[in-house]
């Protein structure tokens, strides 16, 4: 069994350092776990890696780092780019530091000049470094909003995205033609630093990423707007620094900061998994909140890409906005006063996921705008932006994906939740000058558009088993699409595996002009959706539902009957 060759070798292979091989010999006559840690490489995915933290070779380790590392290095040689030097940055996960450190020292013992944050910071400022120091690429150790045994490696390409097709599969064909881990580099801080290949970053960034978030401002904030009322959590994460002194240097007087989730803790041990998706994160928050009469809770992701909001409803009680909410909100407060201070170009766009909710598309026809899709996940966005540029096609205004990510600007082309929580606090000083609310302002936008509502749906199925699991799932739904669902008929499948928009009733087939993907849409009447695709990041299969409703309670009922179709029942 190949799995416990690959276990054996590492425990008697000196290369690997001793704490290493007495965490794996504690492992001996565990079989389910040495297979689990040593059937396959940690896979370096089209974003890089992310997995769970431990010995071997299918975990997150200084070794499976170093390994990626090289395998960047050998593509950055290759493309001639090791004098423009690699951005890192991380966030305060377990092993994140050491993490960072070590991918720095790999690339400066290929030649490669490092840069390296001095401390944690958000992910979207790791995408502005990158552009502002002019590297080739950028590091970002992170696992995002993922529980406390997770960590993950991230890269990004010198436009500051993510990497895309074709660099991340060219990427991915270097960390694999990599067999064996001793054939990583490195070398010591000391002589990286003594040859000019570490350099150490922080506050000369710092400055700038604040600076050109200002320049994002619409309307300055009022002296009633400067009395808004805002509760914030870091959720111990990389936000709280920034988050803070952008609230204050724009004139916001009373922020309150959650103190029990204030600092960086890798055990998240105040809410466990660390998803402002969750309205559990919020307990304290809301704490907080009634306390002192917040207007608005805030809180981010541990590496900041990601935000939540809570305001108060009709009845005082405070409630969790979906990212299709917050994404309706900062567009329409946005375009709307661009549109009115004469600055919104006449080629302006908005960019949302294929998952993201289709209000959006009725705000950027509001607004003459051009909607462009694209597949799920955040690199999509920031590759429109670079198309852009090079063509000056678009303008790009705001892009989004439900899943709490957004970016308004192109300081960052990755989703910022720093910037994004500037602009709601800004939206909301705004509409309370109006006498309104953010839960007001966002009823007004239902009037105005329809009434949009939608959920996702998650199930988990961890381990090889569960893989198997989700792999069924979906050759299940691609065998026998279904015709109807919760009372719609579905007019149109769109199999982003096949590149194919199949019409259910003619049998026409189209291509949907996008990369393949693992995901099925259906179109459905009366703006009706539904999709389904495995997470990119976790061990789960996730369902999202969307429709359009007469009133509040119209699609809330609409909504219900679509999720609960015995076509999307699985058992656990």
């Amino acid at each position: 069994m190949k799995y416990i060759e690959e276990y054996n070798a590492w425990l008697n292979d000196p290369y690997f350092d001793e704490t290493t091989r007495r965490e794996l010999e504690a492992l001996k006559g565990n079989d389910n776990e040495i297979k689990e840690r040593f059937y396959k490489n940690l896979e370096f995915g089209t974003g890089g890696l992310r997995g769970i933290l431990g010995a071997g070779i299918n975990r997150m380790n200084i070794y499976t780092v170093r390994r990626a590392t090289q395998g960047l290095a050998n593509y950055i040689i290759k493309q001639k780019g090791e004098a423009k030097g690699v951005a890192i940055a991380y966030d305060s996960r377990r092993m994140s530091p050491q993490f960072a450190l070590q991918s720095a020292l790999c690339l400066a013992a290929n030649n490669i000049k490092a840069y390296l944050y001095e401390s944690l910071r958000p992910t979207p400022e790791l995408s502005f470094a990158v552009r502002e120091l002019g590297c080739i690429a950028g590091i970002v150790i992170t696992a995002s909003h993922n529980p406390p045994e997770y960590n993950g490696y991230k890269v990004y390409w010198e436009d500051g995205a993510q990497i895309t097709s074709p660099k991340d599969v060219e990427i991915i064909d270097e960390v694999n033609s990599i067999k064996d881990f001793s054939e990583a580099k490195t070398m010591s801080g000391e002589e990286a630093m003594k040859n000019g290949l570490l350099r150490i970053i922080g506050e000369d960034i710092d400055n700038l990423y604040i600076k050109s978030l200002k320049k994002l401002i619409i309307n300055p904030i009022s002296e009633v707007g400067s009395n808004l009322n805002i509760v914030y959590t870091p959720l111990h994460g990389s936000g709280n620094i920034p988050a803070r002194r952008i609230l204050r240097e724009l004139g916001f007087r009373n922020v309150h900061v959650v103190e029990e989730q204030e600092y960086p803790d890798s055990e998240f041990s105040t809410v466990g998994y660390p998803n402002p998706e969750d309205p559990l994160v919020f307990e304290l928050a809301k704490k907080l909140a009634k306390k002192v009469d917040g207007d608005i809770i805030l809180a981010t992701d541990p590496d900041a890409d990601r935000l939540g909001i809570q305001v108060k409803d009709d009845k005082g009680e405070y409630v969790l906005f979906n990212g299709n909410m917050t994404g309706a909100l900062i567009a329409e407060y946005v375009f709307s006063q661009r549109a009115k201070n004469g600055t919104l170009a006449k080629n302006s766009a908005l960019i949302k996921t294929i998952v993201s909710g289709n209000i959006s598309d009725k705000i950027a026809a509001e607004y003459k705008a051009t909607l462009i899709e694209v597949l799920t996940g955040f690199k999509y966005i920031g590759e429109q932006i670079k198309l852009f540029e090079e063509t000056d096609s678009n303008e790009f205004v705001f892009g989004y994906e439900e899943s709490y990510g957004y970016l308004v600007g192109t300081h960052s082309r990755d989703k910022d939740a720093i910037a994004a929580l500037m602009v709601l606090c800004e939206a909301a000083a705004y509409y309370k000058s109006q006498g309104l609310s953010l839960y007001e302002q966002m009823e007004n936008i239902y009037k105005k558009y329809g009434y949009y509502q939608e959920k996702t749906v998650s199930l988990t199925l961890k381990g090889i088993e569960g893989m198997e699991k989700i792999k069924s799932i979906m050759e299940g739904y691609r065998k026998n699409p279904p015709k109807a669902a919760g009372g719609y008929e579905i007019l149109k499948c769109r199999d982003y595996m096949a590149a194919t928009i199949t019409d259910s009733k003619t049998g026409e087939v189209a291509p949907t002009g996008l990369p393949k993907s693992d995901v099925l849409y259906y179109e459905m009447n009366d703006d009706a959706w539904c999709a389904i695709r495995p997470s990119g990041t976790e061990p789960k299969i996730k369902f999202y539902f969307g429709v359009k409703g007469d009133s509040k309670e119209d699609a809330s009922n609409r909504l219900n009957l679509l999720c609960n179709d015995e076509i999307f029942s699985l058992d656990e």
